[in-house]
This record gives structure tokens, sequence and C-alpha cells, in this order.
């Protein structure tokens, strides 16, 4: 193994340890309480039914955190199996340079960074809509259905114009978790996670598949791992659970996240540091040294020409010293 990796597996291990750490506060404790902010008293877009917990959605947020982990690493670990074994170069067998590179335990290292990285994006995208709700406090479209506010007391009776509640006091009469977790609306986390999950399966299918067969295999794999995430997207509006402002926010901020890691990180989940994985480019080989040009009898009276340096100013002066010495000897 390369020095160089050796030292950064620590190092890549040690930041996703912190990010998880991260995503683990802002996700099951109170370390950072969400933003109260204020309400307009009886506004119809905060006005829609309870749609009651989580848990009893058609959707529930275990199901979805679960599918996207275990969709995305399952869709690679076969890809990179069928590359392993020649599906992606159409049924034929690997040629010899592949598999003394298999030999090496390639493969399993293309694997493994793919996976860290898509587990540090995960992560990453849950912190950034975590946060997102936390700084923002948005109320969701049910959020009146748990808040449950005194009308008689906020001077918001039927026949009342609407009027704002400023944050401050106590307001709602409600649970106060279930109220806390009703001004989490932007951006979806929910949705963040499933763009995010069917953006990077579906650019790994796009610029790692190398296979044959019909055109139209590709773009119906992408499309099938693009529509769930639009399809959830589309449930949590419907159960009122978020607008769809909250839902398209989520959405941009998966699929920015995704885009950025495998454009800018896995380098479009082509080779790096000179395995030859699946859907790469074989390293080319090495370029023969030039033929020595034969001594003249007489020896060769031409001046050695200085070495390369690192600076350019060195460079001219020493051509400018050779060719000095060049003029001087044809004039003797």
């Amino acid at each position: 193994m390369h020095p160089q990796n050796s030292r950064e597996g620590p190092q890549n291990v040690g930041i996703l340890g912190g990010t998880a750490a991260l995503a683990y506060q802002l996700e099951f404790t109170d370390a950072f309480p969400v933003h109260v902010g204020g309400f307009f008293c009886r506004d119809p877009d905060f006005g829609r039914p309870d749609p009651g917990p989580a848990a009893l959605s058609r959707a529930p947020p275990a199901l979805v955190y679960a599918l996207a982990t275990a969709v995305p690493a399952l869709t690679m670990a076969v890809g990179e199996l069928l590359g392993r074994l020649g599906g992606s170069r159409g049924g034929r067998a690997p040629p010899q340079r592949w598999a003394r590179s298999c030999e090496r335990g390639a493969p399993l290292r293309r694997l493994l960074r793919f996976l860290g990285v898509f587990s540090f994006g995960l992560l990453a995208t849950a912190i950034f809509a975590n946060a997102g709700q936390v700084v923002l406090g948005t109320p969701a479209p049910h959020f009146l259905a748990v808040c449950r506010p005194n009308y008689s007391a906020l001077g918001c009776g039927p026949g009342t114009p609407p009027r704002f509640v400023p944050p401050g006091g106590s307001p709602c009469s409600g649970d106060p978790p279930a109220v806390a977790a009703a001004r989490r609306d932007f951006p979806c986390k929910e949705a963040a996670l499933g763009a995010y999950a069917g953006a990077f399966a579906g650019l790994y299918v796009t610029l790692a598949w190398r296979g044959g067969g019909s055109r139209l295999a590709k773009p119906a794999a992408v499309l099938g791992f693009a529509a769930p995430p639009f399809l959830l997207g589309a449930l949590r509006v419907a159960e009122h659970r978020n607008s769809w402002g909250g839902v398209l926010g989520g959405f941009l901020c998966g699929t920015a996240i995704a885009a950025f890691l495998v454009t800018c990180v896995v380098g479009n989940f082509q080779n790096q540091g000179g395995d030859l994985g699946w859907g790469g480019t074989p390293p080319s080989p090495p370029r023969a040294a030039p033929p020595e040009r034969p001594t003249p009898p007489g020896g060769d009276q031409r001046q050695p020409a200085p070495a390369p340096s690192d600076c350019g100013c060195a460079d001219i002066e020493g051509a400018w010293l050779a060719t000095e010495m060049r003029v001087v000897g044809v004039a003797t």
C-alpha cells in the first residue's frame, strides 16, 4: 500500500466518525434546540389536520433511512462484482492486466472508497437538513393542529382578522416534543436523503456502467432510482407532513451533495491512484527510452545540458551559459 494511503486511512475514519457524531447530536439530542418563531393565528397554510405520528406514515422514516442506505450500497457492490466477472465488457473475460490488479485487491479498495464517500455524504445530507430545520424553525402544514393555541387568550376570535402571534411565552398548549417536530418543515429531511441516495446511485450507473445491451437499460435504471424520491416527496405533501417548499428544498440539498461528491471527490467513479477498477481506463504502458546516439571517434565536444530545476530563472541562466561556452569553443 502506498504510504500516503496508509496515512489518509485513519484521517478519513476520524472525519467519518466526527460526522456521524454530529449527525447523532442533531437527530437524537436536544443540544441544538429548534428556533421558535411567530405565526399568524388561523393561518390556512398551517391549518391542515394532524397526520399523526411519523411511524404511522405510509413511508415511515425507518423504512426511508434503510432504503436510502441499502439501495445505493447494493447497487455499487453488484456493479463492482459484475465488473470483476467481466460483465461490464459484454461478457468477455477480464484482461490479464485486470486479473493482476484484482489479485492486489484493487476492486475491493475501489468499492470501499465509494462506500466510504457515500456514507460520508449520507451523514452530511442529514446534517444539512437537520441544521436547516433547527435554524429556520419553519412550521409544517399541520402546525396549528399540533400547537392547539388558545385563540381567545391570543385575541384571535372567529370574526377577527388574522393576528400575528410573536415568539415568546407559551402560545401552544400541545405536546412540546410534537410542537417542536412540527416546526421542522424546511428542508424535508426524508426528501433530502431520498434525493441523495437516488442521485448517487443514478450517477454511478450513468458514469461507471460500461455494459452492452439495450440503449434503454441505463436510462430505465436511472429513472428507477429517481422515481422513489419524487413519490416520497409527493406522499409527504399529501399527508400534510411537509409543504412543497420543504420537499423541494430537500431535493435540492440531497442532489447537490451527491453531485459534488461524485464530481469532485470520487472523480466521476473513475480510477485514482493507479487502481484498475470497473469502468476505468487501464494505465498506459511505459514509454520506451529513446536510443542513445553513438559517440564520435574524437569524443563528444558538446557541453552537457544543465540539470532541470524547479526555478524557471535557473533554467534560462543555465541554457544561456551553455550557449556561451559553445560559442567560445567554436571561436578557439
